[in-house]
């Protein structure tokens, strides 16, 4: 028999259900709480946070090491999966709502891409002023997650260089 075994250290909070009908069953599992990471705060108050394993599977094998990134806003217990979509159609609408900030946006995602810490430039993001969309600040430090999980990913060192040529198109475009 086949087995899926890891090693790996895993943080476990004790849970204790006991067994009910499905239907009753099946709620009690929906109520479990959600676990993570908190990575990064942003001064909106609002949080980058990862789960670990993430849940991707390739050919039906999981892949371990996987994470799932979030901005969670501790006011309503929201959480926003962020995507490369998501965060390319915001930054270009940034684009086109002010190319020159555009500009040094895509400046400032290029530095995190190239491995700078985003708290070491936070004032640089914070000085960045649109009205379309999502803040640079959560964009920028849910980016620096995205890209360390695809670099787990994708090992052979396209990992966070696959999304990075549609950034390139852009600031070509401007």
């Amino acid at each position: 028999m086949a087995k899926n075994v890891y090693s790996h250290s895993i943080d476990l909070k004790k849970l204790i259900i006991t067994n009910a009908p499905r239907e009753e069953f099946a709620e009690k599992v929906i109520g479990i709480e959600y676990r993570g990471y908190e990575v990064e705060q942003c001064d909106d108050g609002r949080k980058i946070v990862i789960t670990k394993p993430g849940g991707k599977s390739v050919f039906g094998h999981p892949k371990k090491e996987d994470l799932q990134v979030f901005i969670y806003n501790p006011e309503n217990s929201e959480l926003w999966q962020i995507s490369h979509k998501q965060i390319l159609e915001d930054v270009t609408a940034k684009c086109e709502e002010n190319p020159e900030e555009g500009k040094k946006l895509i400046a400032l995602l290029e530095k995190t891409l190239n491995g700078e810490e985003p708290n070491d430039f936070i004032a640089d993001i914070r000085n960045l002023s649109f009205q379309t969309g999502e803040r640079p600040e959560e964009l920028i430090k849910a980016y620096k997650w995205i890209w360390g999980q695809e670099d787990v990913n994708y090992p052979n060192g396209e990992g966070r260089f696959l999304s990075w040529g549609a950034y390139k198109e852009l600031l070509e475009s401007l």
